[in-house]
């Protein structure tokens, strides 16, 4: 009996991001598609170090400052690795709130882009961000219509409360069409 409702309460868990609004849709677990990305704001936390290095610090200060403000979460989240930098996406209206701008938090305004995309499933750690990117390359490489246009980032779905093996994330690459 206790399985079944630890099950429940992993399955449970593992909705919680759709109680959220999403900023677009997830690439399925190992996938690789090409998406466009529209417009978008973002608020930016960051740091010197290695995004993996913060334990968290990013997510905890952006967590602070939409609570304050009260900005709905959304998912998911942009993770920029070297340096760290962490990006929650928010509408447009809360971009344009009075927000304190002398806070470490910085509002940001993306224009419309196209990235190649790989879904994953698994634990948010440089090693799974650096296997995903791997084959993502591998396979730009073979793509004759679109290239590089800009560095690898990575997506994650879920919350940091979320079992790894739940947990859902994609690395991207902005993409050009080849000249």
């Amino acid at each position: 009996m206790n399985v079944i409702k630890l099950i429940l309460l992993l399955m449970a868990l593992s909705t919680l991001s759709h109680a959220y609004q999403k900023a677009f849709e997830p690439t399925a677990a190992n996938t690789i598609e090409i998406k466009e990305i529209d417009e978008k704001y973002l608020l930016i936390a960051q740091q010197d170090e290695n995004y993996f290095k913060s334990n968290n610090t990013l997510f905890r200060n952006l967590f602070r400052f939409i609570s304050e403000y009260d900005i709905p979460m959304t998912t998911p989240v942009k993770a920029e690795i070297n340096p760290g930098k962490m990006g929650f996406y928010i509408s447009e209206t809360d971009y344009n709130k009075s927000l304190d701008k002398q806070s470490k938090i910085k509002p940001t305004k993306e224009l419309a882009y196209t990235v190649i995309s790989i879904g994953k499933r698994g634990k948010y750690s440089e090693n799974g961000f650096q296997d995903a990117l791997t084959e993502l390359k591998s396979y730009l490489k073979n793509e004759i219509k679109w290239e590089a246009s800009g560095p690898a980032y990575a997506i994650f779905w879920n919350g940091p409360y979320v079992p790894s093996f739940i947990k859902r994330f994609e690395v991207h690459i902005p993409i050009k069409p080849k000249t």
